[in-house]
C-alpha cells in the first residue's frame, strides 16, 4: 500500500464514523466532491466497496465495517503515541473535547478551567454543550461530564463537583394566579416548563423522593427547552414552574424573585464527574484539566 494510502484510510474513517460525506468533509476541511472521489479511488485499489450510498445516507458495508472495526485502535494508538510526545514540551499542549451540559459548564466546568487556560496558552479545549447522553468513544470526545449515577462502569470517573438538586421554583406573579403544589401530583394540571432530553427525545418525567418513596410525574405546559439556563429565565416570566439545579436560582429565591415549592420532595443526588476511557492514557493536556477540575471538599 502507498503511503499517501494512510491519508485516505483516515478519511474512509471519518466518513465511517460521521455517516455522512456532509459532515466528514466539513470536520477534514476539504469538499463533498473531492471526499467522495478520495474514497472511491480507496474502494477501486482495494477492489471492494466499503461504503454504501443513498440519497439520504451513508453506512459501512461488510467489508467497510470490518476495516473500520480494525483501524481504530491502530489510529487511537497512533494518536496516543504522538500525544505523548508532547511531555517533552515546556508546558502542556494540544486540544481536549469535552462534552457537557450547559449547568455543568456554567456552574462546575468554567470557573475552574479559566484560570488553567490562562495558565497555559498552548492548551485548546472544545466544549461541546448539550443535555444529551454521548458516546464519547464513538463521537471522538476526550471526555464528558455526567451525573455520578449515570457514569458507565467500564469508564474512570473522577468527581468534579459536590452532590445537588433539582427544585421546582416559579415566580410570585404566577402562584398568585394559580394555587400551589403541596405533593408531586399535584402538578398534573399545572404550566409547567419542560425539558427535553437531546439523546432519546422525550421530555424529562421529573423525579421526586421522600422517605423512601419516590415519584416521576410527567408535566405538561406550554414551553419546552433543551438546556435548563433558559427555564430559569422563563420562571422569572411568570411562565410556570420549572424543575431546575438549585444553584441556578438559590438566589433568585433568596430575593423573593423565584418561590421554592415542594422543597421536602427534593433531594441531593451524586454531584458531576469527569469520565473518560480506561484503555485510554492521559495526555499531558488531559491530565493538567483532570487535576483542575477535581473536586476537593
Amino acid at each position: 500500500m502507498q503511503r499517501e494510502d494512510l491519508k485516505d484510510l483516515l478519511w474512509f474513517l471519518t466518513v465511517a464514523r460521521e455517516r455522512s460525506f456532509t459532515r466528514a468533509a466539513a470536520e477534514l476541511g476539504t469538499s463533498q466532491s473531492t471526499l467522495s472521489h478520495t474514497i472511491k479511488q480507496l474502494e477501486a485499489r482495494l477492489g471492494v466497496r466499503l461504503l454504501t450510498r443513498t440519497t439520504r445516507s451513508v453506512a459501512p458495508t461488510e467489508a467497510g465495517e470490518r476495516l473500520y472495526q480494525s483501524l481504530v485502535p491502530r489510529f487511537e494508538g497512533i494518536e496516543s503515541d504522538l500525544s505523548s510526545l508532547v511531555a517533552f514540551r515546556d508546558s502542556p499542549a494540544g486540544t481536549v473535547r469535552i462534552t457537557l451540559s450547559d449547568h455543568a459548564l456554567r456552574m462546575i466546568v468554567w470557573p475552574k478551567l479559566e484560570p488553567v487556560l490562562r495558565a497555559y496558552p498552548d492548551l485548546r479545549v472544545e466544549l461541546y454543550s448539550d443535555n444529551g447522553m454521548r458516546n464519547i468513544v464513538e463521537e471522538r470526545f476526550d471526555a464528558g461530564v455526567r451525573l455520578g449515577e449515570s457514569v458507565d462502569k467500564d469508564m474512570i470517573a473522577v468527581r468534579i463537583g459536590p452532590d445537588w438538586r433539582l427544585v421546582a421554583v416559579a415566580s410570585p406573579d404566577y402562584f398568585s394566579r394559580r394555587p400551589v403544589p403541596k405533593v408531586p401530583q399535584d402538578l398534573v394540571g399545572h404550566d409547567c416548563i419542560s425539558l427535553r432530553q437531546t439523546t432519546f427525545g422525550g421530555l424529562y418525567a421529573w423525579e421526586f423522593e421522600k422517605k423512601g418513596r419516590e415519584l416521576r410525574v410527567r408535566v405538561d405546559g406550554r414551553l419546552t427547552f433543551n438546556s435548563t439556563i433558559p427555564m430559569v429565565d422563563a420562571a422569572l416570566n411568570g411562565y410556570g414552574i420549572a424543575y431546575v439545579p438549585e444553584d441556578l436560582v438559590s438566589q433568585h429565591v433568596a430575593e423573593g424573585r423565584l418561590r421554592l415549592v415542594l422543597d421536602d420532595w427534593s433531594l441531593p443526588f451524586p454531584g458531576y464527574h469527569l469520565y473518560y476511557p480506561s484503555r485510554r492514557q492521559l495526555s499531558p493536556a488531559m491530565a493538567v484539566i483532570v487535576e483542575a477540575l477535581r473536586h476537593r471538599n
